[in-house]
């Protein structure tokens, strides 16, 4: 009797099947640790950029890292301690959450992943829940009141414990919304700075994040596996202001790629002269015998 032969040639073995099934997994895995040193480098690469474009740290430094336990300050203190190790000047990194006694809030998290990283930190109990909750309407927004109240038990612990700066988790995206929420609901033209003096005069904020986009820091918060605990005070609220506008955003870019990046540029490239802020340009100083100095917005005579 001769040898059979398979119905079925090309059809490789369960060895040859299993072996194709592993070099796929390992090609994938290849190809998302390749994506993931990406993203990492481009974050630092930002964050860098954007310290020494607005020098916002300097030489002997103690920066306070508010850590809110969203996807955001998570990258920025990670992004931080990452530049740390390499920066050529010297400081100090503290973080700093703050318990707002809201109901479940879990507690040990923070403490626990802070505790593995091994670095110095505090957590301040501040119970700005109930107040928020006794002020504000029930169905009114309260992020307004909370961020105010928030903004200045911490204040006051950064001068408690020395810092010199306060780093603030806000990225590119919060800067554009902040920009477009002042225009169509406050009738202002101004966003978030980088680097900002606090109404105290004593603290210096600084939002290393600037340049960096909303999508990378989701990305690399899922990628690092960061125990992200959910603002259940405001982020259950739904038709936030805020939230229009983000999704006006999101709209924007998907109909026309590149949008978002050219209004930050917008931010970054502001011309006094061709708007209408009589505080902020000299109008009345125009005349047909003055130039207008490019450097300072001011207006300069012409010499003949």
């Amino acid at each position: 009797m001769s040898d059979s032969v398979s119905i079925y040639p090309n059809t490789p073995t369960t060895d040859s099947a299993a072996k194709a099934a592993d070099e796929q997994t390992l090609t994938a895995a290849r190809k998302q640790k390749l994506e993931f040193n990406k993203l990492q480098k481009r974050l630092r690469r930002q964050v860098g950029t954007a310290i020494a474009d607005f020098e916002m740290i300097t030489e002997g430094d103690k920066v306070m890292v508010c850590l809110s336990g969203g996807k955001d300050s998570y990258g920025m203190l990670d992004v931080l301690l990452g530049l740390q190790k390499t920066a050529p000047i010297r400081f100090e990194i503290v973080a700093v959450n703050m318990d707002q006694k809201q109901p479940g809030f879990p507690e040990h998290v923070l403490p626990e992943y802070l505790e593995a990283l091994g670095v110095e930190y505090h957590v301040v109990e501040k119970d700005t829940y109930s107040i928020v909750k006794e002020l504000v309407p029930e169905g009114k927004t309260t992020c307004g009141l909370c961020s105010r109240l928030r903004r200045g038990t911490l204040y006051s612990f950064a001068d408690e414990i020395g810092a010199t700066k306060i780093a603030l988790g806000h990225h590119r995206d919060d800067i554009i919304e902040t920009l477009f929420l002042n225009m169509f609901y406050g009738g202002k033209l101004k966003a978030m700075p980088p680097k900002l003096l606090a109404d105290n005069g004593r603290n210096v904020l600084i939002r290393p994040m600037a340049y960096c986009k909303e999508k990378d820091l989701a990305a690399f918060a899922e990628q690092r596996g960061f125990p992200i605990i959910p603002c259940n005070l405001c982020g259950s609220q739904e038709n936030l202001q805020r939230q229009v506008i983000k999704e006006m955003l999101n709209t924007w870019e998907q109909s026309h790629p590149g949008r978002l990046e050219t209004i930050f540029s917008a931010i970054c490239n502001v011309a006094p002269s061709q708007l209408a802020d009589r505080n902020l340009f000299d109008f009345m100083a125009l005349t047909p015998g003055a130039a207008a100095d490019k450097s300072t917005n001011t207006i300069q005579a012409i010499e003949v």
